[in-house]
């Protein structure tokens, strides 16, 4: 009786875990059904955006040249070359390892057994990333990709090749910040400066797509047999720039400022026949006390622009006909005095009485002052219109960022005083740019007054066409 009753539990023990394991089988059947049928597609999606993505592959940026063909700016690639340890067979790696040690050793340097361990090395820990080397010209990553087992590419050799561009200044740091720059800063703010951040949408081309990746400790490789998408290059920009002009206007900037110990200084060469501007060197000293590119003091800095102003209040006395150069004023030996301020000549002793056609030739500050005062000081506004007419209180529009904004004082002003007018009159109490002065000047040599003025300004500075890389 005690057997069959041992029996009867020890089948039923035995059929109650039958059904369990039955279920549990059910139960895993039912579940790979569900994740296979019902939300496959969801982990499958979730899976593949862990460990594939879309990169972005730059463009190959354009160059910037000069007017006579010589590089200014240009992009230079930069290659690291990796390698992926487990990915070549047995038979490969064995087959091949010595010889790309001693190919590694003649082109990196390191003695060809050190290869040969640090390559074992890595294949025994698996590794899938191992550096091979960094910052790599496209000569020497070619030279690599036809070493012993690299030349079977990534799939079977291992080699995985990435790629930066650099950009380059071949003419050094001379006109830097007119050549310019577009990258962020520290802070993710992007600063276009010069010619590269006036025409970055022209030289930057379109990004291509390469499918990359995951594998061990989160890095990322290219996938070839997946979709890529070819980057178009940018355009090249010619600029008006002459290399030879330049490199004079450079160095004898550097030395003036050097010879007076001088803050900071500009030059800009502009051609009087079409307003291209073939030279642009702005220097200012550094902390250390040398001169480098820290600003483009030519473009974006206003400052008085001193007896270089007389042109204009010139121009304004004759185009209203309120003067003839014939017309004779008393330097009164060299000093002015309006309203308890005074204004000198350089000559101390001034310049007797002379024509306002003499003063304006010895550069007169007393003659050109007298002039202005007596002609507008019952019409003030009458002066200031004849400068706004000539566009001297508007900036000339260039494509570079950071043009300086004139001031040219307004009657109206809250600042408007009894002294403005005669102070205007030779150069002071008004801002603008060095290249602003210089185009004015320009659109007068060459015939021009206001109309030429206005049609040089559409076409001052840095371009002169735009053409497709080739």
């Amino acid at each position: 009786m005690a057997v069959k009753k041992l029996n009867f539990f020890s089948n039923t023990r035995l059929y109650l875990f039958t059904i369990i394991m039955f279920l549990i089988v059910l139960g895993v059947i039912f579940k790979l059904f569900y994740i296979q049928f019902v939300v496959g597609d969801e982990f499958r999606s979730i899976a593949r955006e862990r460990t594939i993505k879309t990169e972005s592959v730059p463009a190959n940026r354009g160059n910037v040249y000069s007017a006579d063909g010589s590089l200014l700016a240009t992009s230079i690639p930069k290659y690291t070359i990796r390698f992926d340890a487990i990915v070549p067979s047995e038979e490969n790696f064995e087959k091949n390892i010595y010889a790309l040690s001693d190919s590694l050793s003649g082109i990196l340097g390191g003695h060809e057994s050190d290869w040969q361990k640090k390559l074992r090395n890595a294949r025994a820990s698996k590794l899938r990333y191992l550096l091979i080397a960094r910052n790599l010209s496209f000569t020497q990553q070619s030279r690599i990709k036809k070493f012993p087992l690299f030349e079977l590419g990534s799939n079977k050799g291992g080699i995985i090749i990435e790629n930066k561009v650099v950009r380059e200044h071949p003419i050094g740091r001379i006109a830097e910040r007119t050549i310019g720059d577009y990258r962020s800063n520290p802070e993710g703010k992007i600063n276009p400066i010069g010619i590269e951040g006036a025409f970055n949408n022209e030289l930057k081309g379109v990004d291509g797509k390469q499918m990359m990746q995951k594998f061990a400790k989160g890095n990322w490789k290219p996938i070839e047999s997946m979709s890529y998408e070819d980057p178009q290059d940018g355009y090249d920009i010619v600029s008006t720039i002459d290399v030879y002009i330049q490199d004079i206007a450079h160095h004898a900037l550097l030395k003036q400022l050097e010879k007076y110990d001088a803050d900071h200084g500009c030059v800009v060469v502009m051609e009087t026949k079409t307003g291209e501007v073939k030279a642009i060197a702005n220097l200012g000293k550094g902390a250390e006390g040398n001169y480098y590119e820290r600003m483009n003091y030519a473009v974006g800095e206003i400052q008085d622009p001193g007896s270089t102003f007389k042109l204009f209040s010139m121009m304004a006395l004759l185009d209203d006909k309120k003067v003839d150069t014939s017309k004779v004023y008393d330097s009164k030996n060299g000093v002015v005095t309006y309203y308890g301020r005074s204004v000198r000549d350089s000559n101390r002793k001034g310049y007797g009485k002379i024509s306002l056609g003499k003063g304006f030739e010895k550069s007169s500050n007393t003659v050109i002052v007298q002039a202005v005062e007596e002609s507008y000081k019952s019409n003030p506004y009458q002066f200031v219109k004849r400068l706004n007419d000539m566009g001297l209180n508007k900036p000339i529009g260039i494509p570079i960022v950071g043009e300086g904004k004139p001031i040219i004082p307004q009657p109206k002003d809250k600042t408007w005083s009894a002294i403005s007018l005669p102070w205007m009159a030779y150069g002071y109490g008004i801002n603008i740019t060095p290249l602003q002065t210089l185009t004015y000047y320009n659109a007068i040599a060459n015939n021009g007054g206001i109309k030429r003025l206005k049609r040089l300004k559409k076409r001052l500075f840095i371009l002169k066409f735009v053409r497709m890389k080739l």
